[in-house]
């Protein structure tokens, strides 16, 4: 009697599919992640836990002039004037002399909406109509996440020339 050899299962087609399969949906997953971090770039932060109480803390800081938390909760590069300030200038000398205090305090209390600036930098800005009306004329607020922790970025007046941005 003759033996049958069985011919063994070649496994290299199930190999090559299941390959196929994985290489698919990782690159669904690639490009799902990389939507969520555009989303993420764009999220309106202004009702999340987080956002609401660095707010709080800030209009307190503000209210009370408290200059070190201010300090603490600002970015290094804090903006508050479009031109270079004179030797010995800083943010808290500035809004002292030019009586600009209450004017923080009136635009913190402005609802803060998600704003992409030029460079490609994501704010929470306020008032909302700086981001909605190009001759919108008057203080603006600018928060924004630094390395995970939100950070008061920036607080000017209307930029010379009539430009919002």
């Amino acid at each position: 009697m003759v033996a049958l050899r069985k011919k063994p299962m070649s496994f290299r087609p199930s190999i090559f599919a299941l390959a196929v399969v994985l290489a698919v949906s990782g690159c669904e997953s690639a490009a799902k992640k990389a939507e969520k971090k555009r989303n993420e770039k764009n999220r309106d932060f202004s009702q999340e836990p987080n956002f609401q109480a660095f707010l709080g803390r800030l209009y307190t800081a503000v209210k009370s002039k408290d200059q070190a938390m201010l300090q603490s909760m600002m970015a290094p590069n804090f903006g508050y004037r479009w031109d270079d300030p004179p030797p010995g200038d800083n943010v808290f000398t500035y809004w002292d002399v030019n009586n600009i205090w209450p004017e923080v305090e009136k635009v913190l209390t402005q609802r803060f909406v998600p704003f992409r600036a030029e460079g490609g930098d994501m704010y929470m800005v306020a008032p909302p109509e700086m981001t909605t009306n190009p001759d919108y004329a008057g203080y603006r607020a600018g928060i924004r996440l630094v390395v995970g922790s939100w950070k008061f970025a920036y607080f000017v007046p209307p930029q010379p020339g009539g430009h919002t941005q």
